[in-house]
Order: structure tokens, then C-alpha cells, then sequence
């Protein structure tokens, strides 16, 4: 049977047959897909972790156990598993292990477009990478196989295309995998520096066997056309060289590719007059390559910025354009003065809108921010934010600029934005840390009572796991008063008076702070718990013409349901009732429906 799959999808299925059990996960785009598809097959448990590290030494766990385990993740989230990444690549596994590095070439929805192909070879460990959804179900089923067999974690690198693209996926059945017996092995399993010395001189024996299987698995296949150009290509790279030359190249499409297949390389080099490497990111097989002594163009005529497609490939090797892109520009270029350009905002209703426009009146303020859908309140006309590093880090950064404000004796208060599935995420270490040493920095949480930037995800603070099932939610003011925490106030977002307030006290505080916005992201699926806890009630507004002065102060909110034309108007299908723009409105021309 086959079925039109993502590569999301694909993987999933594929651990599910190849008889995988235990899988864990911290959502991020482009992963995210996968464990909510894995949730859907009963014989394997899976879970949302807190953070990425935690998911990764869950399946550590069950590795060791003797299970068939799987760890999912972003590109970014792997620099937070890096730490038992090293270490698992050292000691060797017991039950296969798979860790999912989903990258995201041109930034769609990340801080970066960090190349995940080096993780591998950084920490010793075998790498696949599938180019559509039918190897990304396939190869999941080599990738445990592999682990077992040379005693290692496989990185699987996906990329955003791949993820998300749609491709025919011959679908199996699961098969029998008994878990493996588990015999207590200190020598092994136990990473002292005295064991971590010999581990040292296994995993480089490892990787010579690994360079063998390289040269000899079918997952690194040549595909002979014109011998004029010869490709040496991975993932959804294969697909974009494939599409511009067809039959006229020959390619060396690598499944496998850590450790590369050197000797394979050098053979299809010989046949071939000239050699282009086709990768994506980074030069990650150009500079192997070129340190073999295997001649080859590479990163001199494809640029390592942005995401690659087949028109950047034609107009770099060939000088020409691909004729289905320069279909697709003419009817975009046709097309161009009917597209409106929609910036992302925060939604109509959000309840961090009320925050961030309350944070934008403030002055002599530094707002460290952090990664989620709040990091749009730095957007026009809001401005309300300074910094976004990475998860976690507006707490921390945000106390080390506190710290050096008041060291140089510069009169500035900080405050720190961040996500109630963030601060689950990595920002309670970081909130401990300004307990610890006396920090007098501000921390908002915004708790919108789910993960909302990635489509809804269960966190600790919710009540319910992965699969839906209640649990105890872990109560977030309770949690700060627990870490030391005594100055720290609840609020509702959409009450801009409450919220203000709170604002203004904290900023004159000289001890930690913390203030827990606390209202439900307005798309959210609410469930019984909410609707008891808040005013869900249906309610919109509208403008009366009479009573507005066209001030714009509405607009300087940034809500996406208000228009000025002549007068400030309310899309009433946008509308959803938070009330902030009648607060903000000084002429109370902003009415509630039906009052």
C-alpha cells in the first residue's frame, strides 16, 4: 500500500516499523511533526521532553535498556543535547539509537542556519540523510540496523524540504523487535575519565569499520549518465541536481555520509572530467574532499548562505535559469501587484499584546526576550524587545546585563520576557541563577497555557502529555516560591491597568522579580480547566465613527484586526474581544458589541 506522506510523517512511520519503542522530543520547526505523528502508533511510547538534552538522555535510557529508541529535535536543539551527544558516541549502544537532526536551510523558522552535518563527524558518530519521504521511512529502519551493528548513535539529518514536502511512501508492517538483555557494564556505560580513555581507542576503531560500510552500502549509490559532470551530492540536494541536469551528469548520491565513503569518491572522480559537489550550507564533503587531495568545485560557485533549489544550481554551474522557476517568477512577477505583503504579528486577541504595549510606554528599560511567538513583540509598532540569543537565555542575559549596569553605576532596569514551555524549557536554571547571586533584574513569564509558536504542543504547565492524557501540571508561581522567588506577582495580560501596575512596582524592586502573565493563547483548543479559570466568553468590538478622533492610538497596539482609513475600523471576523484597544482608546470610541 502506498500513501502521500511527509518526510515528518515517513519518519515516524519507520521507527514504528522498524519495531521502535521509546521516542522523545521538544517541538521545533521543522521536527515537530514527527513525534505528533508517533503518538498516533500505541506500541511506542513517546513523550515531549522538557528541552532537547532531556529528550536525548531519554533515549539514552531506553537504548541502554536494550530498546529500539528515538530522539527528535530542531538544528538549534541539538546545540542543547550536545553535552550526552559526545559522550553516547563514546560509550556505544545497547538498543539502536536514532537522533533526528531536523536543520532549516534559509531560516523559515529559526535563528540561525547552522549546518548539523558536522555534529556527526564532531562527535564520532555514523550519519544518514534521506532525500525524500520514502528514505525517510526507509532509512530509519538501516539507521537502527547500523547503530546495533557498530555500536553507535546515528545522526539522522533531515532538512526543512524534506520534512515538509509530500512524496508516495510504500508503507510495511511493523516488525518483531525483542528488546535486548541488559547486562550491567561499568566499563562500558560509565564515562570516567579511566574508561573514557579506552572508549577513546573503540570509537576511532569504529569509525575505520564505519568508512568500509560507507564504501559498501547501497545507501551510497552511483548513477551513471553523461561522464562530462560528475556529482557528489546528499538530501534534498540530490533532488535540485537531479532536476537541472536529468541524465545529463553523472551523480554519486551519498545516503550515508559520516563516515564518508572516500574510496567509492576517489573511483567516481576518476570517471568523470569534472567534479561539482552539490551540498547545501556548509562545505561539510567539499573540504573532506579537498583534504583527500580529490579535486572538485564546490562552495567557490554555490553559496553557503540561504536555502538551495534548482534555479541558484543552474545559474551557478551553468549560467542559465531553470525553465519551471522562470515559469513560476512570470506568473508571481504577473501576479505582484494583487499580493499584499503580510508581515508576521502577533495575532488579533493575543494576550502578550497587552504586555508588549505596556513594555512600550516604559522608559529607561533594557527587554531581553527569548524564542517563541512572543519574540514578535520587537516588531513594528511595538518595539518592545532588545535581545533574542537563544532558549532560555533572556533570564540569563538579561541578569548579566543587570549586573553590568549596576557594576558601572548606569542607571537602566532589565527585563526579561520569556515562554511558560521556554522557562520549562531551559529558563528555570536561569531564573535560580539571579535568585542565587542577588540579581534585582525583572522576569515576565507569559504563560498562554501551551507551546503556541509550534502548533500547540503539550508542556509540564499544561496538565496533559503528548498523547493527551491528564497529568499534574506543574504550577509555575508555585515552582518561582520554591527557587527563592518572593517578590512576584500574577496578572492578566488583557487588563492593561493590572498589568501596568505590576509593571511599574517590579521596575522599582531591588530584589528578583517575577511576574506571570497568565491568560490562554486565543487559538488554543480550551479545555475544561480554562473555561473554568477564565472569561472565555464570545465578545467583539467595534468603532464608533462619532466618538473617534483619528489619533491612531488603537493602531500603535499593532492588533492585526484594526484598519484607519478614514476613521480606525475593526475586522469583526479578526476580532475576538481581549478588549486592549478600547483600553488604549482615550475617547472611548471603541465599543462592545451589542452594549
Amino acid at each position: 500500500m502506498k500513501k502521500l506522506m511527509t518526510g515528518n510523517e515517513a519518519i515516524a512511520r519507520g521507527f514504528y516499523e522498524a519495531g521502535g519503542t521509546i521516542a522523545a522530543a521538544y517541538p521545533g520547526t521543522p521536527s515537530t511533526e514527527i513525534l505528533e505523528n508517533m503518538a498516533e502508533y500505541k506500541e511506542v511510547y513517546s513523550e515531549w521532553a522538557p528541552n532537547e538534552k532531556v529528550a536525548l538522555e531519554v533515549a539514552i535510557g531506553a537504548s541502554i535498556a536494550g530498546a529500539r529508541s528515538l530522539a527528535a529535535m530542531k538544528h538549534v536543539g541539538v546545540n542543547v543535547a550536545a553535552d550526552p551527544i559526545m559522550t553516547y558516541g563514546y560509550t556505544g549502544v545497547n538498543g539502536g539509537l536514532v537522533l533526528i537532526s531536523a536543520d532549516d536551510p534559509g531560516m523559515h523558522s529559526s535563528q540561525n542556519e547552522q549546518d548539523n552535518r558536522y555534529y556527526a563527524k564532531f562527535g564520532k558518530i555514523a550519519m544518514i540523510e534521506p532525500s525524500d519521504s520514502q528514505e525517510s521511512k526507509d532509512f530509519i529502519k538501516e539507521a537502527l540496523e547500523i547503530s546495533e551493528k557498530f555500536d553507535t548513535p546515528v545522526l539522522y539529518r533531515v532538512t526543512t524540504r524534506v520534512c515538509h514536502s509530500k512524496t508516495l511512501v510504500e508503507l510495511g508492517e511493523r516488525q518483531a523487535f525483542e528488546i535486548k538483555p541488559y547486562v550491567k557494564n561499568i566499563a562500558k556505560f560509565v564515562a570516567t575519565p579511566a574508561n573514557g580513555k579506552k572508549l577513546h581507542v573503540v570509537v576511532e576503531d569504529k569509525l575505520k569499520k564505519l568508512e568500509e560500510f560507507s564504501n559498501n552500502t547501497p545507501l551510497n549509490r552511483v548513477e551513471y549518465g553523461d561522464k562530462k559532470i560528475g556529482i557528489v551530492t546528499s538530501g534534498i540536494s540530490y533532488q535540485y541536481a537531479k532536476e537541472v541536469f536529468g541524465d545529463k551528469a553523472s551523480y554519486l548520491k551519498l545516503g550515508f555520509t559520516h563516515p564518508l565513503p572516500f574510496a567509492k569518491i576517489e573511483e567516481f572522480a576518476k570517471e568523470v572530467e569534472t567534479l561539482y559537489v552539490v551540498e547545501e550550507l556548509e562545505p561539510y564533503i567539499e573540504e573532506q574532499l579537498k583534504a583527500r587531495g580529490i579535486a572538485c568545485i564546490g562552495k567557490e560557485k554555490i553559496s553557503n548562505i540561504g536555502e538551495l533549489n534548482p534555479d541558484i544550481i543552474a545559474n551557478s554551474l551553468l549560467g542559465t535559469e531553470c525553465e519551471v522557476k522562470n515559469e513560476v517568477a512570470s506568473s508571481v512577477e504577473a501576479l505582484k501587484d494583487e499580493i499584499i505583503a503580510r508581515p508576521p504579528t502577533l495575532c488579533a486577541g493575543c494576550p502578550h499584546r497587552g504586555l508588549f504595549y505596556t513594555l512600550s510606554k516604559k522608559k529607561n528599560i533594557m527587554i531581553t526576550g527569548d524564542i517563541g511567538c512572543y519574540t514578535l513583540g520587537s516588531s513594528e509598532p511595538l518595539n518592545a524587545m532588545d535581545t533574542c540569543i537563544c532558549m532560555g537565555a533572556s533570564i540569563s542575559s538579561g541578569h548579566g546585563a543587570q549586573k553590568a549596569f549596576d557594576v558601572n553605576g548606569v542607571d537602566k532596569k532589565v527585563v526579561s520576557v520569556i515562554g511558560d514551555s521556554t522557562f520549562f524549557h531551559s529558563g528555570l536554571l536561569s531564573l535560580i541563577d539571579v535568585v542565587y547571586n542577588r540579581g534585582n533584574s525583572v522576569t515576565i513569564i507569559l504563560d498562554n497555557r501551551i507551546t503556541g509558536m509550534t502548533g500547540h504542543q503539550q508542556n509540564p504547565g499544561t496538565g496533559y502529555t503528548l498523547a493527551e492524557e491528564k497529568t499534574e501540571a506543574i504550577d509555575i508561581e508555585n515552582l518561582c516560591k520554591a527557587i527563592g522567588v518572593k517578590n512576584l506577582k500574577v496578572v492578566n495580560p488583557l487588563n492593561l491597568k493590572e498589568t501596568d501596575e505590576a509593571v511599574s512596582s517590579a521596575l522599582t524592586a531591588t530584589e528578583p522579580t517575577v511576574i506571570i502573565t497568565k491568560w490562554p493563547c486565543v487559538l488554543k483548543k480550551f479545555t475544561e480547566e480554562d473555561k473554568k479559570q477564565f472569561d472565555l466568553s464570545s465578545k467583539t468590538y467595534s468603532v464608533n465613527e462619532e466618538k473617534c478622533k483619528k489619533c491612531k492610538m488603537c493602531t500603535k497596539t499593532g492588533c492585526p484586526a484594526i484598519a484607519m482609513k478614514e476613521y480606525s475600523s475593526i475586522d469583526p471576523t479578526m476580532c475576538v474581544g481581549c478588549s486592549v484597544c478600547a483600553q488604549v482608546c482615550p475617547f472611548g470610541a471603541i465599543e462592545r458589541v451589542g452594549e
